[in-house]
């Protein structure tokens, strides 16, 4: 059995890579040297000739990306790589949280040092090139730095205090690791934008000023309590902007970058921040947060399935990561949930493509909410005005869009507000 998992593994890395390139050549042959008849009004030809070249730019870097990364989860499979590094563990440790933790630690450092050169690539090359980057080198060290630190502290913690319950618990270590993971899930939901942004980034209140008056009297109209508006300083690393809604309850705050403030008419930013309301008021995040937590309950449940102890499923399914090496493989939670989760991605990835279709439908609602209780014609304005800046791709292909994308594209959007808006003017 632990050849049919390893085959089957190696079936499913190379078809989610080949449907990867499939989809990236479809995508390729909407782009078109010529201003689309449907994009005149929102880019200018010369625009429009920029974002063509950023979007072959980063399809290229994808590809090497993609390619190598296949190449090299290939090798460490067939050569056994994932059994070598836990056997040379074993020769130091026998505590299975500690071996856990120095077999994840080794391959994320492995991947860290790998991942590195196309990092600095990205940022400070096809970036750069098209004028978004605004990283120095000190923050792209220290954000790497800090996400190291996070890693070991958060990632090390959850996953010692989950192979605790597998050690110490029966056929229930699911319902247990799943109500962990679900609080930690709330908890983040709710505190992440306090614990962890200011880790990164410097987030400060608006302050009182005219925005602020019409965002608050915005919010008045259609009832929303709304005290947490912060500024964030997407500029330190970026041109491009953004705003989200985050957090529950009392804890829920919306963050506006301060190139979004920088580029944006008042109006334009109220429309934003009336789509982000939206999705709070449609009880989008809630649901969202319901998902997620079905999913990890599914996923949780049918890898304790596969990961039994002393069962002949767990032990094949861990011996498949020797490959063709001839090494044998202990049953341990860590190797076992590697595999796992190789041979877990295809139902994982048909979740995602329902959790994208929901997702698109909420973006949807969004745009509805802000159109009919604001101002459509204002929130087309952003949206066109947020896709030129960050040279987006406004004609994917359909297959691309249905597969990757978990909003609609721009001219959905505004086919959907423009509606709203003739409504509004008849």
């Amino acid at each position: 059995m632990a050849n049919v998992f390893f085959y089957i593994i190696l079936s499913i890395l190379i078809l989610d890579y080949a449907l990867e390139q499939l989809l990236s050549y479809l995508n390729s042959t909407y782009w078109s040297d010529q201003l689309p008849e449907e994009l005149e009004g929102i880019y200018d030809r010369e625009k429009y000739c920029r974002s063509q070249q950023y979007e072959k730019s980063k399809q290229k870097f994808s590809f090497i990306l993609s390619t190598l990364t296949l190449m090299v989860m290939l090798l460490m499979l067939i050569c056994g790589g994932f059994a070598r590094i836990d056997e040379f563990i074993r020769h130091y440790y026998n505590n299975p949280i500690l071996v856990a933790l120095f077999f994840f630690g080794i391959l994320g450092l492995i991947s860290s040092v790998l991942s590195l050169p196309f990092d600095y690539y990205h940022v400070f090359v096809l970036e750069e090139k098209f004028g978004f980057n605004r990283t120095t080198i000190r923050t792209f060290i220290l954000d790497r730095l800090k996400g190291l630190i996070l890693g070991i502290i958060i990632g090390g913690g959850l996953i010692s205090l989950i192979i605790l319950i597998y050690e110490s618990t029966g056929n229930y270590f699911w319902v247990i690791a799943w109500a962990v993971m679900t609080f930690f899930m709330i908890f983040m939901s709710m505190f992440y934008s306090n614990l962890i942004v200011p880790i990164f980034n410097k987030q400060k209140p608006l302050e009182q000023s005219p925005l602020r008056d019409a965002i608050e009297q915005f919010a008045g109209k259609i009832g929303f309590k709304l005290k947490n508006i912060y500024i964030i300083d997407g500029s330190k690393r970026s041109k491009k902007a953004n705003a989200y809604f985050t957090g529950l309850g009392m804890k829920k705050r919306i963050v506006l970058y301060d190139t979004l403030i920088l580029d944006h008419t008042i109006e334009e930013l109220v429309a934003i921040l009336a789509h982000e309301i939206g999705h709070y008021k449609k009880k989008h995040s809630l649901m969202g947060l319901i998902f997620s937590t079905l999913q990890t309950g599914i996923m949780v449940f049918i890898l304790s399935l596969f990961i039994r102890k002393d069962s002949a499923v767990a032990q094949s399914l861990c011996q498949a990561l020797s490959g063709l090496s001839g090494l044998e493989v202990r049953q341990s939670f860590h190797v076992g949930i590697l595999a796992f989760g190789l041979l877990y991605s295809p139902l994982s990835f048909l979740l995602g493509l329902i959790l994208n279709q929901i997702s698109r439908k909420h973006e949807y609602a969004a745009d509805r909410f802000a159109g009919v209780h604001y101002n459509a014609t204002a929130l087309m304005d952003a949206l066109k005005k947020l896709s030129v800046n960050n040279l987006s791709n406004l004609r994917p292909h359909p297959a691309y869009v249905f597969f990757y994308y978990s909003h609609p594209t721009l001219l959905q959007r505004l086919h959907a507000l423009e509606k709203i808006a003739e409504s509004q003017s008849a």
